[in-house]
């Protein structure tokens, strides 16, 4: 079932590994330079000249908002099993995607766009997002509760008038620190009172509206990861029109639901290009570094980490390649016990293997001179990130306990 790559699939994929060979490694280095100077200029949350510069050279290659499975992508659309192993390779560079126009949250939220908003909306927002002319945040999270049940939000979208009066306070709204960020997705309450799961809406605000006030970045390990970032935001007394809700008052969580399904995938395959990309500095290492009278490689403890993260990056992608397979095949809701699999195993399996070629590097793993310390930040952050492990296993366990249920 998962056999070869479909024709199309390969084709990108030999587009994309051409390009990283010629435009996305050689400059790691000059990325990395220039933030650097941006950060000792005092101000980090500026476009990085060389993303920038790339961006126009994949947007005349063709490979440009890859992720969407339709026609916008200008290829006559896309499946999730045949994007997935573009994210993987996406994911052996952190900013690579954004050269794409594929980052999160922006994928995210022009598929919700592309799928719930009204015409307007779409030529007001995604027209410009797939344009790569804007970027954009989704405001979900909130400091004072458990957003892991995201029916626990507080933040209020109050009915006045022609006009809703949001009131709330969001964090680790990624994306919000980039000046290029115009416009949030904000997810609030409209109704209190209404059943659990249709109290909640989503609503455009514009970045510019009055009473928005970005507060701060919120680090990762004490990364900022401008100019991206993960804002806190304070909403006070935001008024935006009717006209900017999304689908209707109460089906904000039936957005987010249909919103999280993709994203998983691609988060997953990018944790699984992170994955081996430190395997294979871990083998380089060990082969390069002697100890105790004979190089690193040679010894039996290495050997079995070396065969255990192969073992486990090959069942993670293959797992999630499954999922993809079974969301494009019978939609979201039946796949709904893969995704949830895959969001736990993936990032476990990267975080994992990171940690072991971080010890194969010693002291210099965690330091500034590799990628390594950047990489174990974002693994351990997706753990996290669209619904923490714990959710998962208990959505699995839920599912696997119905399933014997029914048959008794």
């Amino acid at each position: 079932m998962l056999g070869e790559h479909s024709p199309k699939t390969q084709q990108l994929l030999q587009r994309l590994n051409a390009f990283f060979d010629r435009h996305i490694h050689p400059n790691e280095a000059r990325h990395h330079e220039e933030m650097a100077a941006l950060r000792r200029a005092g101000d980090p949350w500026q476009p990085v000249p060389v993303v920038d510069e790339l961006k126009k050279v994949a947007r005349k290659e063709g490979l440009w908002n890859m992720f969407l499975p339709h026609a916008y992508n200008g290829e006559g659309g896309i499946s999730n099993l045949d994007y997935a192993p573009l994210c993987e390779v996406m994911g052996r560079v952190t900013w690579s995607s954004e050269v794409f126009n594929c980052s999160a949250p922006d994928t995210g939220n022009m598929e919700t766009l592309e799928r719930y908003a009204t015409e307007a909306q779409k030529q007001r927002w995604l027209e410009p997002l797939l344009a790569g002319e804007i970027r954009s945040a989704f405001l979900m999270t909130e400091p004072a509760v458990a957003s892991s049940d995201a029916t626990n939000i507080q933040c209020s979208i109050r009915r006045d008038g022609d006009h809703y009066v949001i009131d709330g306070r969001k964090w680790f709204s990624s994306g919000a620190g980039n000046p290029r960020c115009t416009i949030f997705i904000v997810m609030g309450k409209t109704d209190p009172d209404a059943p659990r799961h249709a109290q909640q809406s989503m609503v455009l605000v514009p970045r510019d509206t009055p009473g928005v006030t970005v507060v701060r970045p919120l680090t990762v390990f004490n990364y900022d990861d401008a100019p991206h970032g993960h804002m806190e935001v304070a909403l006070d007394k935001v008024r935006v029109p009717v006209s900017n809700i999304l689908l209707g008052e109460g089906r904000g969580f039936e957005i987010a639901q249909g919103r999280l399904g993709p994203g998983r995938i691609h988060h997953c395959m990018r944790s699984i290009g992170a994955a081996e990309r430190a395997l294979e500095m871990m083998v380089d290492r060990l082969q390069e570094r002697v100890a105790f009278g004979r190089p690193l490689a040679e010894q039996s403890i290495w050997h079995e980490r070396i065969a255990e993260s192969r073992c486990m990056i090959d069942q993670a992608r293959l797992l999630t390649l499954n999922a993809a397979h079974k969301m494009d095949t019978v939609g979201n809701k039946a796949a709904r016990a893969e995704i949830a699999m895959i969001k736990v195993v993936a990032p476990n399996v990267s975080c994992k293997v990171v940690d072991w070629a971080i010890q194969a590097h010693g002291a210099a793993g965690v330091s500034q001179d590799f990628w390594l310390a950047e990489a174990y930040a974002h693994q351990r952050t997706v753990r996290i990130v669209d619904g923490p492990d714990e959710v998962h296993r208990n959505a699995i366990a839920k599912i696997e306990l119905a399933k014997r249920r029914a048959l008794q």
